[in-house]
């Protein structure tokens, strides 16, 4: 029976990877349909795919980024689940599930923009389209 006492091992690893960036997604997903319903099946669909994706690829990014940058937050979160008698694992996970919740948000309104950007340059070539985009970073770079 060592065969699927592995499987179920490897089931079990596949489901703590994947499945928190994809709930973080959904979440993400909830909360954006709170501020702007989608208008049609399709969109709703496309919106929570690209929430969870987005989710699932940026969310452990800022997670990681978080964790240099802030390190005592990701022990702090530890101490007080071993404090309560819980895995520590846990404390990771309440500290990276918000932050992976937060990566998921503006996913739609940025995927919204750069589709609003290219459709107001639908006849331009791609030399256009880089000329145009290196004016738009220079402007932001000059904002700054």
């Amino acid at each position: 029976m060592p065969a699927l006492e592995t499987t179920s091992a490897a089931s079990g690893a596949l489901i703590k990877i994947f499945g928190a960036p994809v709930l973080a997604g959904a979440t993400a997903t909830a909360l954006a349909f709170l501020f702007m319903w989608p208008k049609t099946l399709r969109e709703a669909f496309l919106r929570f795919l690209t929430t969870i994706a987005t989710s699932a690829l940026g969310g452990p990014f800022l997670v990681m980024a978080v964790h240099s940058w802030w390190p005592s937050l990701f022990d702090s979160a530890k101490a007080v689940t071993i404090l309560y008698g819980g895995d520590p694992a846990l404390g990771v996970l309440f500290v990276a599930a918000p932050l992976m919740v937060a990566a998921g948000l503006p996913a739609w309104w940025l995927i919204g923009g750069v589709i609003r950007w290219l459709d107001r340059r639908r006849d331009k070539d791609i030399g256009e389209i880089a000329h145009d985009a290196a004016e738009v970073v220079k402007d932001v770079r000059g904002a700054l």
